[in-house]
């Protein structure tokens, strides 16, 4: 068995779809002797920001000294970043290990989809690593996402949204019910929900598992300085002065929920000083989320692949960059709301450049481009990813600016277009 042969295995999955249960992945994890049982983990649930959130604790708590493990989905480049550990992806030899222990379990009622098969794997992979921690981050919804079989030390909720709702309800209420149902009984839960709606929906279902539940706005909060620096005013304790390395207002929202989350685990006796806290803030890293990859001509890689995360890219576009010459590579999944997209990111931009990435799932470069006619008169359709990037850069001055967005998909194959090219000048 080679890595190669294991993820073909794997991505065939991929057609059983998603099946919103839990008895298939209770019964996997049986036959691996129930290693989630074995970890502390925090769970993040939320429409937007887990990945962001998850990536800022997994930096604190190695700045705190800890052994932390991170699972987290989709991946950019290799399907090795889904599972992170002390600062390293895992190596094709644990993935291998993983997976083939996963394999030898007897078939139930039905094969199992990706998503579960992975997520048993992160459980076995982390468990057998002795890791002091994991942070965990759902892949949709909450209460019956695959990895929802934890009993973690802490429950987070970022935001809830309009999202996925042929699977997870028509109206947010709905939603934050499937989001909500991640809290379990007596494990505290922290949130930057703030529609009246949605956070009485989550404050219910805290109050029936006796959760204390800590919100943003409420029980602690933010406030960014001139300087770049913010300020957290905390459950417990403020800090003064932080620096938080992830781009745009939006991860403030992040980082003061990732603050949060420390400062309740502090009260239950797991450690974390603020050194550990200001040294981690300054250390996170989350490819593909307002990533600036390269200088003359800037170029900004941001997933932006729902319609919150592009109202968050439209507004930073037009308070960083309102001056410049943007150029737009962009490429949505047909299951978006791709309109609603576009006529949010277009207008900022000057030229458009249409493209689609290798999933079955891709809109049409043609309906993208039809779309931002409305918007651009400077539009154009080059299909694969890798082309449209280069000739977004072959065209732009030293001082203009390219954003690569639309889909992680997108800026995946954008950021492994752009990792070769710099090998490549490197001689490796």
């Amino acid at each position: 068995m080679t890595l190669e042969k294991c993820l073909q295995e794997l991505y065939q999955l991929r057609r059983f779809g998603i099946k919103l249960e839990l008895g298939t992945i209770r019964r996997m994890l049986a036959g691996l002797g129930n290693p989630q049982d074995r970890l502390k983990t925090i769970h993040i649930a939320g429409t937007n920001g887990k990945g962001s959130v998850a990536a800022t604790l997994y930096a604190i708590l190695m700045e705190a000294g800890y052994s932390v493990g991170m699972y987290t989905s989709p991946h950019l480049i290799r399907f090795n970043e889904r599972f992170m550990a002390d600062g390293r992806m895992a190596t094709d030899a644990e993935i291998l290990e993983a997976y083939l222990a996963v394999r030898q379990i007897p078939k139930g009622n039905r094969e199992p989809t990706f998503f579960e098969y992975t997520t048993a794997m992160a459980f076995d992979l982390f468990a057998r690593q002795g890791v002091d921690w994991v942070v965990v981050e759902t892949g949709m919804g909450g209460r019956m996402d695959a990895t929802n079989v934890i009993v973690p030390a802490i429950s987070i909720i970022t935001n809830v949204t309009l999202e996925h709702q042929q699977y997870l309800g028509n109206t947010l209420e709905d939603i934050a019910w499937e989001k909500g149902g991640i809290i379990k009984p007596r494990i505290p839960v922290v949130t930057a929900v703030t529609q009246p709606k949605v956070a009485a929906v989550l404050q219910a279902i805290a109050e029936i598992r006796k959760s204390d539940i800590y919100r943003l706005g409420k029980d602690f909060t933010f406030r960014s300085r001139a300087d770049g620096t913010f300020t957290y005013k905390g459950i417990f304790s403020d800090m003064p002065k932080l620096e938080c390395r992830l781009a745009g207002e939006h991860q403030l929202k992040n980082a003061a929920l990732s603050l949060a989350a420390c400062e309740v685990l502090a009260d239950r006796r797991f450690p974390i000083g603020e050194r550990a806290i200001r040294d981690g803030l300054k250390a996170t890293n989350w490819p593909g989320r307002l990533e600036i990859v390269q200088k003359e001509p800037e170029l900004i890689l941001d997933g932006a692949h729902n319609l919150d995360a592009a109202r968050r890219l439209a507004a930073h576009l037009a308070k960083v960059y309102s001056n410049r010459h943007i150029t737009l590579v962009i490429g949505i999944l047909a299951d978006k709301p791709y309109e609603k997209i576009l006529k949010l990111l277009v207008p900022h931009c000057n030229r458009v450049i249409c493209t689609k990435p290798k999933i079955d799932r891709a809109l049409p470069v043609e309906t993208i481009q039809n779309i931002s006619g409305k918007y651009c008169t400077d539009v154009i359709a080059i299909p694969k990813v890798d082309r449209a990037v280069q000739y977004a850069l072959a065209h732009a001055a030293p001082e203009d600016v390219i954003c690569v967005a639309g889909s992680l998909y997108v800026v995946g194959e954008a950021k492994s277009y752009l990792d070769g090219i710099q090998q490549t000048l490197q001689g490796i």
